[in-house]
């Protein structure tokens, strides 16, 4: 039971201690925000006013933080945050905390040899184990902004959440490149089933580390027992299925896949690419892919972009003009992760020099996080350039006409998008060129390496506006 004000006492004799080490400004602008909460043996729990300021803490001043707390409560102190909630805000409703996370019930799983050593998921002599579900509260649907660009991946998602194993979307394969909110989808719906059905026995995990738990039970002799504990799940979400390459963990796979689904439990992947073009995939796997739904993620459209950015600045309870948030929305078009990181970037400055945040600021942070725009190449800079060796409007090249000119030009400047941008989806090329699909880019793209393996002057005329670009980037 905690003393009252005790908690107060050792907060106030950790500022103290703080105060000695840090400069006058930085704990005026740090540490006189932070309200003391309570004090639960060694556990200090303080309220921060977002989840910014609390990574910003974590980064800057973790040595002296740690240092304090062990100077007043001891080797065993720990520091929890709790996130102070905006209030007077009425416009926008988005919640300040993360909450907190979901947890599973116990479940029985029968070892392979009782006597013999543990497997990778028990110890020896116990068969009962808690499955952390692995999710992060922060992932939430509320904290999900829906567009065009995410809004048939969130409406399946929201109906597996209402009846997961029992909707036609089992599995829901979501795919997408980089930044584009796959994994957030991913978890949101595991959160959301735990809220709705929290006696169903949710598990998020990346292909890697599946791949990884696969190869430890092979070393241990206990691939009975990842099989079973697998196939304990009732919603299992696999996030960057594209990393689960190897013939052996794909087995597993596959027979962990058929259990789940044939018993009506949901199953959730992910991928940076769509069914047809994963690499070094077992055919029938990639065929159970497709069983269900596949959905894909685009990058956003401005006004997406720009809710996300309203968003997460209020979430972060920082005051940020619409005119910044406009500019960032306009010059970062790939995906939500650089939009998010910029904006962090641009709050950090302004925090630290304590100014306000202004376009010219923004500017300057953003060229140096996405490159400045005379010098970086992008989808526009090489539509633009294709259009004008073939004496053609950007309106004709974006546009549905078969013309066959047009088309040439169309699927050369998809292939020098995907040879010369780096980190550019298959969907963000297509967006970005009168909303074609991935498959229509990957077609471009064969079709144009195979010209120019067979047609010296079309292989002429690719060189030609390549090098072009490349005078265009050195100056």
């Amino acid at each position: 039971m905690n003393e009252i004000g005790k908690h107060i006492e050792s907060w106030n004799n950790c500022l103290r201690f703080i105060g000695q080490v840090v400069e006058p400004q930085q704990f005026e602008t740090w540490f006189k925000k932070i309200r003391p909460v309570s004090l639960v043996e060694s556990t200090l729990t303080v309220e921060v006013p977002s989840e910014f300021f609390c990574e910003y803490l974590e980064s800057a001043f973790i040595d002296v933080i740690k240092a304090a707390l062990k100077k007043e409560i001891g080797a065993g102190a720990r520091l929890v945050y709790t996130i102070r909630p905006v209030r007077n805000q009425q416009p926008m409703t988005f919640p300040q905390g993360p909450g907190d996370a979901p947890t599973n019930k116990t479940i029985n799983v029968n070892t392979w040899q009782p006597t013999g050593n543990p497997g990778p998921f028990v110890y020896p002599g116990i068969t009962r184990i808690q499955v952390n579900p692995r999710l992060n509260p922060v992932y939430n649907f509320e904290n999900l902004v829906v567009g065009d660009c995410n809004r048939l991946a969130v409406n399946a998602v929201q109906n597996i959440a209402r009846a997961p194993g029992k909707t036609p979307f089992n599995p829901l394969f979501i795919f997408g490149g980089p930044g584009l909110g796959k994994t957030h989808l991913a978890q949101a719906s595991g959160l959301e089933i735990k809220k709705r059905f929290p006696e169903l026995i949710v598990l998020y995990v990346t292909g890697n580390e599946f791949k990884t738990q696969y190869m430890d039970a092979i070393r241990g002799n206990k691939l009975t027992d990842f099989l079973a504990y697998y196939m304990k799940m009732d919603v299992l979400i696999l996030d960057d299925i594209q990393d689960m390459v190897g013939p052996g963990n794909q087995n597993a796979f596959f027979n962990i896949f058929n259990h789940l689904h044939q018993n009506g439990k949901q199953l959730i992947l992910t991928s940076d690419r769509a069914p047809v073009d994963l690499q070094n995939f077992e055919e029938r796997l990639l065929s159970r892919f497709k069983w269900g739904l596949s959905a894909e993620l685009t990058p956003p459209d401005f006004e997406t972009r720009l809710a996300m950015l309203k968003a997460r600045a209020f979430r972060e309870g920082v005051s940020v003009s619409d005119d910044v948030l406009e500019y960032l929305a306009t010059r970062i078009k790939t995906n939500f992760r650089e939009l998010e990181g910029t904006l962090i970037s641009v709050m950090a400055n302004a925090t630290i020099s304590r100014s306000e945040v202004t376009v010219q600021q923004a500017a300057s942070i953003t060229e140096k996080i996405v490159g400045e725009e005379n010098g970086t190449l992008t989808i526009d800079k090489v539509q633009s350039i294709v259009c004008d060796y073939f004496g053609i409007s950007r309106e004709s090249l974006v546009s549905t006409t078969r013309k066959r000119q047009i088309v040439q030009a169309r699927q050369i400047s998809m292939f020098l998008c995907r040879k010369l941008i780096s980190n550019v989806s298959l969907a963000t090329i297509g967006s970005e060129t009168g909303g074609k699909d991935h498959a229509t880019v990957l077609h471009a793209c064969t079709t144009v390496s195979d010209l120019c393996a067979t047609d010296r002057r079309f292989k002429r005329d690719v060189s030609s506006i390549e090098n072009m670009l490349a005078r265009q980037v050195r100056q």
